[in-house]
């Protein structure tokens, strides 16, 4: 029975290949004759440029490249270079299209005047305390506890507070 190698990685596919410390790793215990199985084509790379040379360092090894969402197809082959940049371009049309539309629907939203982003851990009111409190010199602990916030929600009003002033 033939030894599988199976190794996962977690970082996006949208760092390059060879950047990913688990993919170089398994490049280098690649031998000429392997086949290098991958479940999705955007688990190489979300790149279309990204995943071509990636394949195509691959093929040079030799090792063959299958993807299980397209059974029985060699990505090293013509046909299956032809596929892969087909699906590649048209995924990376989609991301493309979903990024400028998020852009457009943010740029809208701003020009509305909605706040993007977390909501505020702290009301107008009780960020006015706070700023008493921290001119009164109680601790950020002691002000966090009091108003159920991070320490580190009351250290940011703090260095924007100094902020502002070494501004004025």
């Amino acid at each position: 029975m033939p030894e599988y190698r199976i190794l996962t990685e977690t970082i996006s596919g949208s760092v390059p290949a060879k950047q990913r410390p688990q993919f170089a790793r398994l490049v280098d215990r690649l031998e000429p004759g392997d086949i290098l199985v991958v479940t999705k084509l955007d688990r190489l790379g979300r790149d279309a440029i990204d995943v071509s040379s990636t394949v195509a360092e691959l093929a040079k090894i030799p090792v063959r490249v299958h993807c299980l969402a397209f059974p029985g197809l060699d990505l090293t082959s013509a046909s299956g270079t032809l596929t892969m940049n087909v699906i590649n371009a048209v995924a990376q049309f989609e991301r493309d299209l979903l990024r400028e539309r998020t852009q457009i629907g943010l740029a809208a939203a701003r020009a509305k005047g909605k706040r993007i982003g977390r909501p505020r851990a702290l009301s107008t009111k009780a960020e006015e305390d706070a700023r008493a409190a921290l001119a009164a010199g109680e601790s950020i602990s002691k002000i966090a506890k009091r108003l159920a916030v991070s320490r580190a929600t009351i250290t940011r009003l703090r260095d924007d507070q100094l902020a502002a002033q070494s501004t004025d």
